[in-house]
């Protein structure tokens, strides 16, 4: 199955490596006008680090020309320990972590930011929600050296590799992408399937990334609305790491169950 029941664990070896949340709005030029002193006041307490940088824009083509749209600053605020991240631009709002315990702290610190933003920016909606887990399982971390991804990940996520005359070690590339509509008004941007962190070259252990991007995409979406859009994006995050690993794999990890 693609998708399981929603028993949510926590994990003594959790795989995961980033968890984020973006909010995409109609554009408020203010926000890239002059710098959004205002919003860092609102959020210092929590996120004193402080950076910009320019973000290019995708190529576009209008009446048969190609154009190349300016850059659009992206404003950071990040926390003493550099774990957690609010990303601001004038088209979006985003929060990141690379420490995700569960989904209700998660849920508290993005609360207060969008209340935060809200009250200082006023969008008139939003026009996107998205929550994407990204996870990353280690065999070494885990002492399942000796085991195949096909003894640790179930087989609509392995693709030939759970094939029994596929030898993993002769395989160079096996991915697993897709793109879907779920219920709910809700969308899926899935990759899975063995590769490195970065270049390979500070951790040269092939991991199995699990990548689900969750997403809500309307022309309006009222600000009362986020919360309930975003439980069911959790949702279906959970329901997709729970088909994804064997429970050979979940044992490895360390589960509690969460009440």
């Amino acid at each position: 199955m693609l998708f399981a029941d929603n028993t949510r664990y926590s994990y003594v070896n959790s795989p995961l490596i980033e968890v984020i949340c973006q909010l995409r709005f109609p554009t408020i030029l203010s926000i890239g006008s002059t710098e959004p002193a205002q919003f860092q006041e609102a959020v210092r307490s929590d996120f004193p680090r402080y950076a910009a940088r320019q973000d290019q824009q995708s190529v576009r083509v209008v009446d048969g020309k190609v154009e190349q749209p300016a850059p659009i600053t992206n404003y950071n605020f990040i926390s003493t320990d550099g774990l957690w991240k609010i990303n601001l631009t004038q088209n979006f709002v985003a929060l990141s972590t690379l420490r995700y315990t569960r989904w209700e702290d998660f849920a508290q610190r993005l609360d207060k930011i969008l209340a935060l933003f809200i009250q200082i920016y006023q969008p008139s909606f939003f026009e996107r929600i998205g929550l994407r887990y990204v996870n990353a399982f280690s065999r070494g971390r885990l002492g399942l050296q000796d085991e195949l991804w096909d003894d640790l990940i179930e087989a609509p996520f392995i693709g030939v590799l759970a094939e029994p005359d596929v030898d993993e070690k002769l395989t160079g590339k096996c991915a697993l992408d897709v793109e879907m509509s779920l219920e709910n008004q809700c969308r899926m941007k899935l990759h899975a399937g063995p590769g490195m962190l970065g270049d390979g070259k500070k951790d040269p252990e092939p991991k199995f990334i699990l990548d689900g991007d969750f997403s809500v995409l309307e022309k309006e979406i009222a600000a009362g609305s986020i919360a309930g859009h975003l439980s069911d994006l959790h949702e279906y995050a959970v329901r997709l790491f729970n088909a994804a690993v064997s429970q050979e794999l979940k044992n490895a990890m360390g589960p509690t169950p969460i009440g």
